[in-house]
């Protein structure tokens, strides 16, 4: 096990630091403490042969802005709050209404935003770096000083293992999730198309025409997004039904996962042979396929463009602070938070 750090200077920032872990069966994954922004995830293929499988800019500037929150964390709310406002005991928050009516991932100035302090640290067979922050009271409109920390940890099994932990002084709100976009071809040139997809999962929430949940609950089966058995990603976005039209061409939804049956998320390039196996205790999981990716920024290879990766969102739900009967995201001082999300990359069945 290695790690290495990496100072990164960006005009107009404070120093970032780029942390650069590495196991002995060739997985590396390298982040920053602006943003906990994930930039590489470099694992073998089935010849043995180590690329980066998670869409990152050439240049580092280009996360200042972050349209696309390419390897964020985000929060303090993961997700579309409808019309920017909330109640919460009795009382009503605004927070910043970020893209049109609605307030997205935390803000413009969100978690991914935020330069974290770092502390890493080394246990037998893994390695990782705990990122912290702090939160006050009013911050972006939100209720509550929170102490916030994320810890990316890398196993001799090739997991990512990354834990949220936050503690509130008073009632607030809170979901955090990791942005990153999975390309497992290792060629962010490409799409998903060819990635095969399988969700424990039998609904999910659909959405409006400004991407925000209805209430209602969609049942899967005879669905282009039934993924309970390993289905084609090419195959599912070549439909044209109505859900996919207000994604813009794709999946931007809530899926509410079953979590009897592990993992909970299996994505394959069946190419290259890389596999990646999800595991949570989150309720649920939005999985969005790069449909409003802003195109043409330069990455390490090629250019963004439309499903050239896939996000997986392990979350709970904003849509249960309007709606019944979606996962909540209150937090209370009695109860800290914690959630954790194993990523586990390997290798499939020979072809």
């Amino acid at each position: 096990m290695n790690r290495k750090t990496k100072e990164i200077q960006v005009p107009g920032q404070e120093t970032w630091n780029l942390f650069q872990l590495e196991n002995d069966q060739g997985m590396s994954v390298h982040f920053l403490n602006f943003g906990g922004i994930i930039t590489n995830i470099s694992v073998p293929d089935r010849k043995g042969d180590s690329k980066n499988v998670v869409l990152c800019y050439k240049n580092f500037a280009e996360y200042v802005e972050n349209p696309g929150y390419l390897g964020a964390l985000i929060g303090r709310v993961a997700g579309r709050i409808q019309r920017a406002s909330f109640q919460l005991e009795g009382k009503e928050y605004r927070v910043e209404a970020n893209e049109g009516e609605h307030h997205l991932h935390g803000g413009k100035k969100g978690f991914h935003q935020q330069l974290w302090n770092a502390s890493p640290f080394e246990d037998d067979g893994e390695i990782g770096v705990t990122l912290s922050h702090k939160s006050f009271d009013g911050e972006g409109g939100y209720p509550g000083t929170i102490d916030v920390a994320v810890t990316y940890t890398l196993t001799h099994d090739n997991c990512l293992i990354i834990d949220y932990f936050a503690e509130t002084d008073q009632t607030t709100v809170l979901t955090l999730t990791n942005h990153s976009y999975f390309n497992l071809s290792g060629q962010a040139d490409t799409t998903v198309h060819d990635h095969t997809l399988r969700l424990n999962s039998s609904c999910f929430a659909e959405l409006d025409e400004e991407l925000i949940p209805t209430g209602e609950w969609i049942n899967l089966n005879e669905t282009p997004f039934n993924f309970r058995k390993q289905r084609l990603l090419g195959s599912s976005l070549s439909y044209e039904t109505t859900q996919q039209r207000v994604a813009n061409g794709g999946l931007d939804h809530f899926f509410l996962l079953d979590g009897e049956e592990k993992p909970d998320i299996r994505l394959e390039d069946e190419t290259s042979g890389r596999t990646l196996e999800v595991e949570t205790d989150q309720p649920g999981v939005v999985v969005y396929t790069s449909n409003n990716l802003p195109e043409g920024k330069a990455l390490v290879e090629g250019k963004t463009r439309k499903h050239s990766g896939i996000c997986i969102e392990t979350q709970s739900s904003p849509a249960s602070l309007h709606e019944e009967g979606f996962p909540e995201i209150v937090l209370s001082p009695d109860e800290p938070y914690h959630r954790r999300t194993v990523f586990k990359f390997g290798i499939g069945a020979t072809q």
